[in-house]
């Protein structure tokens, strides 16, 4: 009988932890959970322990993250989950492939501050990168069915999030608690303003250019608002290949943890026994202007995608406490990388500095809002 996978889940309390769990649950003969970690939700993870019999647990939350990346590097396990929402899922992703183990990344600030470095940490130690996100995760397995060799352009797909149909003037008054009623999508607050504001599709196309090689004017967005078509590549020779399924997050997690093998299981497959009708449209960069400075962050490149993560979370964080407006997520973000970030990071602690110091002019900005 095949050796069961030891599954180390990083955010096991969140949305993508949840769902990594729902796939064990019902794949007991092909995974083992080797150890659970959360941020400080201590009763999530003693409900997690009695379900599976858990004994290795760490809350990064209590005893900080020298203890989390002690608990990943000490963990017996064949790969990492990492569903650590923002900035701090970075580190650990360090860990992970360091410790000799594969890593399937639901944490893309990861690939945005520190593709290069994290790339050729997987290189030098022959461990794997397994995206998650469901757009990438498409992306992954259509390149690997067409050959990198004949991709001609990469078109990221977009639900379009909560304030696709409302008009410009109206955005100025959204309120946190309407940027959090995502129309497909359950996930945590930060990644739903994203969401809204296109910020989250803009943070895809950095990640999409550094963990595929491209260059920006060769990834696409379209809004599809029914979230059934994942991604599409186009090829060479003009055709389209998309990846199609429901709207789960259990299919991208399943394709990580058993990859490069597919497996049969019990999600719900999209079939055509009843209508369906697909919508595509361009994205609305003038009224979402974070979509189009990550364009240019990714195109600058060195130390401005970091800026522009940076500046994003600290804007939201603002926004979520009412203390900025929706379109200032923007305005916050483009002043930060009005700023000289032209220098290549050549280490993770530049890479930390760096986040530092676009954080603090991220505030300076909104205190001045």
């Amino acid at each position: 009988m095949k050796e069961k996978k030891k599954v180390l889940i990083l955010g096991a309390t969140g949305s993508i932890g949840a769902s990594t769990l729902d796939i064990i649950r019902t794949n007991r003969d092909l995974f083992d959970i080797a150890g659970i970690s959360a941020h400080t939700d201590a009763r999530g993870i003693e409900l997690i322990s009695d379900e599976f019999s858990v004994t290795n647990t760490c809350l990064s939350g209590f005893h900080g993250q020298h203890a989390l990346l002690d608990f990943i590097r000490t963990t017996n396990a064949d790969i990492v989950v990492n569903g650590i929402a923002g900035s701090n899922g970075m580190m650990p992703s360090f860990a992970a492939l360091e410790s000799g183990k594969d890593l399937a990344l639901a944490n893309k600030e990861t690939i945005v501050m520190a593709g290069p470095l994290v790339r050729e940490l997987a290189k030098k130690t022959g461990h794997a990168i397994l995206p998650v996100d469901s757009e990438h995760s498409a992306v992954f397995n259509l390149v690997q069915s067409v050959g990198r060799e004949s991709v001609a352009e990469i078109i990221l797909t977009a639900s379009g999030g909560p304030f696709r149909t409302w008009e410009n003037d109206r955005l100025k008054n959204v309120k946190p608690e309407d940027a959090l009623k995502h129309p497909t999508w359950s996930m945590g607050a930060k990644i739903t303003i994203d969401s809204a504001s296109l910020a989250n599709k803009g943070l895809e196309v950095i990640e999409a250019c550094r963990l595929f090689d491209i260059h920006p004017d060769k990834v696409k967005v379209v809004v599809h608002p029914q979230s059934f078509v994942h991604s599409l590549v186009r090829t060479t020779d003009g055709v389209l290949y998309a990846q199609i399924s429901r709207p789960d997050m259990r299919h991208p997690i399943l394709s990580a943890l058993t990859w490069p093998e597919f497996t049969q299981n019990t999600l719900e497959i999209l079939d055509f026994t009843d209508p369906l009708s697909l919508h595509f449209e361009p994205p609305r960069y003038a009224d979402f202007p974070l979509l189009g400075l990550a364009y240019r962050a990714a195109a600058l490149g060195a130390k401005y995608p970091i800026a522009y993560n940076a500046s994003n979370e600290e804007a939201v964080a603002a926004f979520l406490a009412g203390k900025v407006s929706f379109p200032a997520l923007s305005h916050i973000t483009a002043a930060v990388l009005d700023n000289d970030w032209s220098r290549e990071p050549e280490t993770v602690e530049e890479i930390l500095e760096t986040d530092s110091l676009a954080r603090q002019q991220a505030r300076a900005v909104i205190e001045t809002l």
